[in-house]
């Protein structure tokens, strides 16, 4: 059933851009919820063994989503209770279209770590039959930061995270389905 309601992810890069791509099925509405509410990105933002311990959204151009990702799998060895902090600064918010905010790696302070690179996201959430399109231009200051970035795992960890983000939606889609 999971096959009819997602795709997987597709990606590619030309210069300082990496695009990401993926169906999910949901309504355009509740996707763009889930990547813009507290409540619904402390249940699936993150890859596979980690949690978020800390969310907090203030959804609005110059507003800030401040948050704490925290292994918590054994099996991932060194990295079994590590928390990494991110900052994002959103800039554009057309509700439930799309989304442009710069996502910074922070403390838990919300300072920001100047020694890794920013990302300039552009989300948009198209209507498409059976759910909705995510588009994700992840915008760099040069190739070798986007370099950066893919060289930490970041393309597998987004995977994981999206991966994580259909099984909620489905979860919600089966929850509702189930209570009706």
């Amino acid at each position: 059933m999971t096959s009819t309601t997602t795709s997987p992810i597709s990606s590619s890069v030309a210069g300082k851009v990496l695009v990401l791509e993926r169906v999910f099925g949901a309504p355009r509405e509740l996707v763009f919820d889930a990547f813009t509410q507290a409540e619904h990105l402390r249940q699936w933002w993150g890859p596979r063994g980690w949690d978020v311990p800390f969310c907090t959204v203030d959804l609005r151009p110059g507003g800030r989503w401040h948050y704490c990702m925290k292994c918590v799998d054994k099996n991932q060895g060194e990295f079994y209770g590590m928390e990494s902090w991110g900052l994002g600064i959103y800039r554009e918010i057309e509700a439930p279209g799309r989304l442009v905010y710069t996502d910074y790696f922070s403390d838990a302070e919300g300072r920001i770590n100047e020694s890794l690179p920013s990302t300039l996201s552009t989300l948009t959430f198209e209507e498409v039959e059976g759910g909705t399109r995510v588009i994700t231009r992840a915008a760099y200051e040069s190739e070798e930061a986007l370099k950066t970035v893919m060289d930490m795992g970041m393309l597998q960890g987004v995977t994981e995270t999206w991966d994580r983000l259909a099984e909620y939606l489905e979860a919600r889609r089966n929850a509702a389905c189930g209570a009706g």
